[in-house]
């Protein structure tokens, strides 16, 4: 009974770290991916290279490397502070780590939208294009986003048990399935 207990304790962490991840990595990537493909010239070039970088590493060595730097200090940007020991923490790495496995396809998705009548009426009307990006692309693009969810969830939580499993992931007194794992091998 008190490893069923642990168990349902622990995931609860773990669910928490990856849906908050996914949100993070579906709104950074959404974004991105929206003024890339909407945008294009300069935008385009610049975010894609960007992407291009972060796509360039491997997911696991590019979470560890960012984990081990980032454990030991935390993360300060602007009036934002993070802990070391927060849970904050492993949900900003999981949530970086996966943003071009999101922004690349939307891009490519507000590509081909930005083509179609529809879009190119409201362009020829004068409408801004911050109207046209929320009322007209994202809704067209939502429904990829909605099959990514699940996806990036799942993602996120086998992400989340390998960083916790290396004690690079969730710290103490907090836990989650990976450190499950590491406690059980010994």
């Amino acid at each position: 009974m008190c490893a069923l207990s642990r168990l349902r304790r622990r995931s609860l962490f773990s669910l928490l770290i990856a849906g908050a991840a996914t949100l993070l990595t579906l709104a950074i990537g959404t974004t991105l991916g929206l003024a890339a493909g909407f945008f294009g010239g300069i935008i385009d070039t610049v975010l894609s290279r960007i992407l291009d970088i972060l796509w360039a590493f491997p997911v696991y060595l590019l979470a560890i490397s960012l984990s081990i730097v980032l454990i030991a200090q935390g993360i300060k940007i602007g009036p934002i502070t993070i802990e070391s020991g927060s849970l904050w923490l492993p949900i900003f790495i999981i949530g970086i780590v996966y943003i071009p496995y999101v922004a690349r396809p939307v891009r490519g998705q507000v590509m081909a939208l930005r083509e179609s009548e529809f879009v190119l009426a409201a362009i020829g009307l004068g409408v801004p294009s911050h109207r046209i990006l929320l009322h007209d692309i994202l809704p067209n693009v939502s429904t990829t986003l909605i099959v990514f969810m699940p996806i990036m969830m799942a993602l996120n939580m086998l992400t989340e048990s390998a960083l916790s499993f290396l004690s690079i992931g969730v710290q103490p007194p907090d836990a989650s399935w990976g450190t499950i794992i590491q406690d059980g091998q010994t």
